[in-house]
């Protein structure tokens, strides 16, 4: 785990072409995103101002003022959050170069997959199922369902039929 301090820079590209995402609503939640970092800034790239970022810059304004005047009342000192940030393949499992897999522990609620008695030919086959619905997944860009089938990929052939 290491220590990071972040700082957010959003930039969008084309902000005076009108459509679905530079309507206002859009561009409010983008700047937003960055708003959340202390030192977060939003930069809008067109020839023009449109309606849609005009209304925006307002409503982020606004927000501004008001947050500002909420914290002088409260007498809050924005600051930033120091945590520790871990690697996010830290869960992930590896099989290569001498580097051991890690287990995944079962949650409390969590049930276990009853077992089922299976000729080779049947997990081949369920195997191929499940990577045919995985690619599907994959394809529609619904990676946590397709991560999910990955996973189950991998306990059928961990129970020792496929290797």
């Amino acid at each position: 785990m290491t220590s990071l301090l972040w700082n957010a820079l959003v930039v969008i590209l084309d902000a005076d072409k009108e459509g679905f995402l530079r309507s206002d609503r859009a561009l409010i939640q983008t700047i937003g995103r960055a708003a959340r970092n202390l030192n977060g800034r939003a930069i809008l790239y067109g020839d023009k101002i449109t309606g849609s970022m005009r209304r925006a810059i307002d409503e982020t304004e606004r927000r501004r003022e008001k947050q500002v005047q909420h914290n002088k009342e409260q007498g809050i000192t924005p600051q930033g959050l120091k945590k520790m940030v871990r690697d996010i393949m830290d869960d992930a499992y590896t099989t290569g170069a001498g580097q051991p897999e890690r287990k995944r522990t079962r949650k409390v609620a969590e049930d276990k997959a009853p077992y089922v008695a299976r000729s080779p030919a049947q997990v081949a086959k369920d195997i191929e199922k499940l990577e045919a619905e995985m690619m599907k997944h994959a394809k529609n860009l619904e990676f946590e369902q397709a991560a999910a089938v990955r996973d189950q990929i991998h306990k059928l052939r961990e129970e020792g039929f496929m290797r």
